[in-house]
Formats: structure tokens, C-alpha cells, sequence
């Protein structure tokens, strides 16, 4: 007799061998499927991707750093994806709002997110995070890096880093920093400055770099490290006096500006600088991150994105995606250790 299966119900002695071990039709197909398609998707995904338009988070305000070179880029890389890369602004909680949003997004390619100088200040800052800065998202590459300015009134009786530092010590306590708030960036970079020149200075924390500077020139504060573009105006007009870059290399915007490690002694080594990437939600399909990535790199070596990048005093950088996330772990370990050790809180 013969089985629904197509076996023999004979006996095993009987049977013919292979009913044993022959898998019916249909369940074989099956199996087939089973371990190719896994094998096939994400070729399919990284083929297909994208059919439609590209959400990019910017967690700031428009106008600014964040939003500019975040609309330069998305629009660099529209043509090469073959569909729109277009803005979202999703500011609040210093950046953190924004970053949530894409963090909880489905891992599909079609939300991405500008990180930055804050988006690390706020993990080395905080012990409880609505997100995991290095396990919630995919790293795609930094976008750009820009110096961090050190300016000073221009009444100071000071020249250079050194003779600043020499000033310090000789007032001790009477020197003030002004910062856009505590805890953040250029907050930080200004401690790591105090710590390794072995000074006491102030902190004055403003909401914002326009009220930190219009205190600076009106002599309210003597010191604030702020981006090279809200500066500049002010530097070329005389009303604020600049000192070094915080950069490990000259800017080259600004050849001529010495480093604030070049002063030497306990400040070599010295570095803290503005940078700008995009990150997308972790477990987003390693074709699709790598097409980003690949549009990334190409619109980065663009001389009309170098020339626009400029403008908001940022230099475009190209790193792998492995460069950059051992970048980003680096900075929130050594932010992290500084506010520790400066014993800085949230705000």
C-alpha cells in the first residue's frame, strides 16, 4: 500500500530506502525558500532603497550650524539616491528630543538624524538617557568638523594662550568663561582647558552664543570658546580679540591662528573642536547604511558642498563608518571623564 505521503506502508523491511529520507515536494520548496530569501533581502533591500523620500532629523531649530550643513548635504545627496532628503526639525532637551525620535523609528532607511558635538555631550553628561547613544543607532558617517574659537575682550592685556594662562593664575577666581549653558560643549572644552592649564576660572552659563558674546564684548566676561562663524564678525570688527583654535591642526580657515596646544607645557595635546555626522536607527540593513554611506563620502568630496560648508566654518570630513563610531565611543569617554572630573551636572 502506498501512504498519502507517496511511502510505502509495507513494512521497513519491505520499503523502498529512500521513503526514508526524501523530504515531500512542497515541504522542500519551502526549506528552499527558508535559507535563501534571508541570504537574497538584503541584496533586494540595498537594490530597491530608496522608493521613496528620506527623513532627515535635524533636533535643532532651523537656522543655525546643525540646520544649514544638514540642508547643504540632504540636498547634495537627493540626486544620487534618486528621491528627496528632506528636513525634519524636531528640536528640545538640547538635541535629545529629536535623536529619540529617530532612535524609536523604524530601521528601514527612511529616517536618519544628525548627530553632533551635543548629541555626545549629553550622553557624557547623563547617566539616564531616553536612548543608547552606541546600541540604539548605526553610525553612516561624519559630515564635517569645524574649529572651536578662543576669544577674548579685547581690553584683556593678553596676546596669546600663554599669556592667558599666566593671567589666570596671577587672578585666580577673577577671570570668567562664558558658555551656552551648562554642560554643553563648548562648556565642556572650556573646563578641559581650565583642567590641563591648572587654572581657576568662572563658569558663566548663558542661553545661548549670542547672549555669551554680547556679555563678552560688553566686558562682563573675559574668555568664551565658541564656533568660528558666530565669532568672526566680531573678531574682524575689533570688538572681540582671538586667541587660538581648539582644533589639533590649524584651521584652515584661519592658517595664521595658532592651536591652544601649540602653547605647550601641561596644554599639549589639547583638543576640542565642533563636528557634525548622521546616524540611523540600529539595526537598519548593512546595504542600505552602505548606500548612505557611499552617497555620503561622494557628495563630501563636492567642491560647491567645500565651498558652502565653509561658510558656516566647517571643513567637510570623510570617515568609514568603523572610523566613526570608535570617533563618537572616543568622545563620549573623554567628555564623560572630564565632567566627572569637574564635577558638572545636567542642567
Amino acid at each position: 500500500m502506498v501512504r498519502a505521503d507517496g511511502c510505502s506502508s509495507l513494512p521497513s523491511s519491505h520499503a523502498a530506502p529512500e521513503c526514508h529520507t526524501l523530504m515531500p515536494p512542497t515541504h522542500k520548496y519551502l526549506f528552499l525558500l527558508l535559507f535563501i530569501c534571508p541570504m537574497l533581502c538584503p541584496i533586494a533591500w540595498g537594490q530597491t532603497y530608496p522608493a521613496k523620500s528620506i527623513r532627515f532629523v535635524v533636533p535643532y531649530p532651523p537656522g543655525g550650524s546643525n540646520d544649514v550643513l544638514s540642508r547643504i548635504t540632504a540636498q547634495a545627496m537627493s540626486p544620487g539616491l534618486g528621491q528627496s532628503v528632506v528636513i525634519d526639525n524636531r528640536p528640545g532637551a538640547g538635541g535629545m528630543i529629536g535623536a529619540d525620535n529617530v532612535a524609536k523609528s523604524a530601521p528601514d532607511g527612511y529616517s536618519i538624524v544628525n548627530v553632533q558635538a551635543s548629541f555626545v555631550a549629553n550622553t557624557a553628561m547623563r547617566s539616564k538617557m531616553p536612548y543608547d547613544a552606541l546600541n540604539d543607532f548605526v553610525y553612516i558617517g561624519m559630515m564635517a568638523r569645524g574649529p572651536l574659537l578662543a576669544v577674548v575682550h579685547p581690553t584683556l592685556p593678553v596676546k596669546n594662550i600663554k599669556e592667558l594662562v599666566a593671567l589666570a593664575k596671577a587672578r585666580p577666581g577673577q577671570i570668567n568663561y562664558g558658555s551656552t549653558g551648562t554642560g554643553g560643549h563648548n562648556h565642556l572644552a572650556s573646563e578641559l582647558f581650565r583642567k590641563m592649564a591648572g587654572i581657576n576660572i568662572t563658569h558663566i552659563p548663558y542661553k545661548g552664543v549670542a547672549p555669551a558674546l554680547t556679555d563678552l564684548m560688553g566686558g562682563h566676561t573675559q574668555l568664551v570658546m565658541t564656533s568660528l562663524p558666530s565669532a568672526m564678525t566680531q573678531v574682524q570688527a575689533g570688538r572681540l580679540k582671538a586667541l587660538a583654535v581648539g582644533s589639533e591642526k590649524r584651521s584652515s580657515f584661519m592658517p595664521e591662528m595658532p592651536t591652544i596646544a601649540e602653547s605647550g607645557g601641561t596644554l599639549a595635546g589639547y583638543a576640542a573642536e565642533f563636528f557634525w555626522g548622521i546616524a540611523a536607527p540600529a539595526k537598519t540593513p548593512a546595504a542600505i547604511v552602505d548606500r548612505l554611506a557611499t552617497e555620503l563620502t561622494k557628495v563630501l568630496q563636492s567642491p560647491d558642498l567645500k565651498q558652502r560648508f565653509a561658510a558656516e566654518g566647517a571643513e567637510p570630513t570623510v570617515m568609514s563608518r568603523e572610523q566613526f563610531i570608535k570617533f563618537i565611543t572616543n568622545e563620549i569617554t573623554r567628555w564623560r571623564q572630564v565632567a566627572r572630573e569637574s564635577n558638572i551636572q545636567p542642567e
